[in-house]
């Protein structure tokens, strides 16, 4: 099964756990007797699983001996004279350039590395990624790897054997007491603790020798970065180097030696054979794929990192910059009641991101849940005359048919509001030319998670404009003080995703037309692309079982 159609069961699992575990909350209808019985069911699939209660967690931070590396050297000589205090940043919408700048800077690390996903896959991808850094290692780079535990099923072996290697340490996030079956399987057995399973870390970072490091939307994975068939995410990183790194240093710190964070020799029981498991990974990577060679130019026009840093010299643009990061700790305590997110949270300082402009706000988001707080943001920003663009996955494109059916409770009052709503089309109902922003397979899926406020600041980062994220999942983002950053996004946004959208329009009564193109060429649907009549039933009765916020 490939990644994403292993993502896409794996969703589905994780909410049936929620229905079962929120069986007190079944609708009225189903009597007592039927909310007892899913209650039991839950309780009887939950068996004994348990994590270790004492592990040793050995406490480390960010290296210090870094000002003398090579990439120390090249991020000293990009910056320009009198811009030291400013970060500097280079976008990376390319997925073939995304993954380069990330095998191009471990290839040339020398003190350490740290990485920290929502998801590693056992793909070429996730195996090609793990292959340099053991390689990495083998050169004596410390290397810290940081995954949440939700998408790990099965890979206990061989993060196991990767971090058996020398100078490498792996811990899995907040993981499931069950280590053993498959997805379905461990989510049943570890649902008497039900809150584990659902509050997830999101974050995507990546640092290398205190120089450099990525952040954005990608996990890692192939459809991430236009290696997968028949579907791709479109998808946005961003590379920093300067002050904002030291930052983003001290949010994997952070998270790097919370008590969530369980080192995987913890987790694979008594009997672990560290060499036999490090021979089993050199196996499995031994025989991978030579990466094949980024695109000249992106669609910013930027020739790769790889050949910019054997330059000595990475083209970026230099402003300062926020970092917003959600503590480890939200995965016990969550976000406030409504799961709108307190303005401590990344949801939360966004919103007053979105809150403070005065002229215009351009939202790319794959899952948008609004939620009340939302709503409010934007009424109050649009009754200051401040325009509002939202670009989300139509249910044709999405990957969470759910998570959209909440977006569309939204809709109608948002258009009612003013807000311009566009949705993704799917890639072979339209002819536009392709961009480096365009997936490489037959389906374009959102991914990006970016706001541009006013034209000059810009929110990137792991998190989603939905209830799912402002609650529960741990979330990073930078928010970038930039005209020209804000604007090579938006100019991208505008120039080669909104064309290849639907827009939407209201049309009274409620009801809404899907617009695609434009003047002579334009296509207007009076029924929403995709919304098959059973598939619309059954997506509205599992609403019915699931909270907003669970979305």
């Amino acid at each position: 099964m490939s990644p994403l159609a292993f993502a896409a069961t794996s969703r589905l699992a994780r909410r049936a756990a929620g229905w079962l575990a929120q069986a007190a909350l079944a609708p009225s209808g189903w009597g007592a007797a039927g909310r007892l019985v899913l209650l039991a069911t839950s309780l009887a699939l939950a068996g004994c699983a348990a994590l270790p209660g004492q592990v040793e967690r050995p406490v480390s931070y960010a290296r210090s001996d870094v000002a003398d590396t090579r990439l120390a050297q090249v991020a000293a000589a990009s910056t320009p004279p009198g811009q030291q205090a400013l970060s500097g940043f280079r976008l990376l919408p390319d997925g073939s350039q995304a993954i380069d700048a990330r095998m191009a800077l471990i290839r040339r690390a020398e003190q350490s590395i740290d990485v920290q996903y929502y998801l590693i896959a056992g793909d070429n991808t996730g195996l090609g990624l793990m292959r340099e850094l053991r390689d990495a290692a083998a050169r004596g780079v410390r290397v810290r790897i940081l995954v949440d535990d939700l998408y790990a099923t099965g890979q206990d072996p061989l993060f196991a054997g990767l971090a058996a290697h020398a100078n490498i340490e792996l811990r899995l996030f907040n993981p499931l007491p069950a280590r053993k079956g498959g997805f379905a399987e461990r989510v049943a057995l570890s649902l008497h603790d039900f809150s584990r399973i659902n509050r997830r870390m999101h974050n995507k970072l990546f640092v290398v020798d205190g120089a450099f490091a990525i952040g954005g939307g990608r996990n890692i994975a192939d459809e991430y970065f236009g290696r997968s068939e028949p579907a791709n995410f479109i998808d946005m990183d961003i590379l920093c180097s300067g002050p904002v790194v030291a930052e983003l240093e001290a949010v994997f710190d952070h998270y790097w030696n919370s008590v969530h964070a369980y080192p995987v020799q913890s987790l694979v029981g008594a009997g672990f054979d560290a060499a036999a498991a490090a021979r089993a990974f050199d196996a499995r990577v031994s025989d991978l794929a030579a990466d094949g060679a980024p695109t000249e130019e992106d669609a910013l026009g930027q020739s790769s990192v790889s050949s910019q840093l054997a330059g000595g010299r990475i083209d970026q643009r230099f402003a300062d910059a926020q970092v917003l990061a959600d503590a480890p700790s939200k995965v016990d305590t969550g976000g406030d009641d409504d799961g709108t997110g307190a303005d401590e949270t990344v949801s939360g300082a966004t919103m007053v991101l979105i809150g403070a402009a005065r002229s215009d706000v351009l939202v790319a988001s794959p899952y948008f849940v609004p939620g009340s707080r939302g709503i409010e943001v934007m009424k109050e920003a649009m009754s200051h005359d401040v325009r509002v663009t939202v670009m989300t996955n139509s249910l044709a494109t999405t990957d969470e048919p759910l998570v959209h059916f909440g977006y569309a409770r939204y809709r109608s009052a948002l258009l009612t509001m003013g807000v311009s709503l566009f949705e993704l089309m799917p890639s072979d109902e339209h002819k536009a030319a392709e961009t480096t922003l365009e997936a490489h397979g037959s389906l374009g899926r959102l991914h990006a998670k970016l706001a541009v406020v006013d034209g000059r600041r810009l929110f990137i980062g792991s998190m989603n404009m939905d209830r799912r994220s402002a609650r529960w999942n741990t979330e990073v983002g930078l928010v970038i003080d930039s005209a020209e950053i804000a604007g090579d996004v938006a100019a991208l946004l505008r120039n080669d995703r909104l064309p290849s959208s639907y827009r939407l329009r209201a049309t009274g009564a409620g009801r809404i037309e899907w617009v695609a193109g434009s003047g002579a060429d334009e296509v207007v649907l009076a029924k929403e692309p995709d919304a098959k009549a059973g598939r619309q039933f059954r997506l509205w009765l599992t609403s019915r079982f699931v909270r907003e916020d669970l979305l």
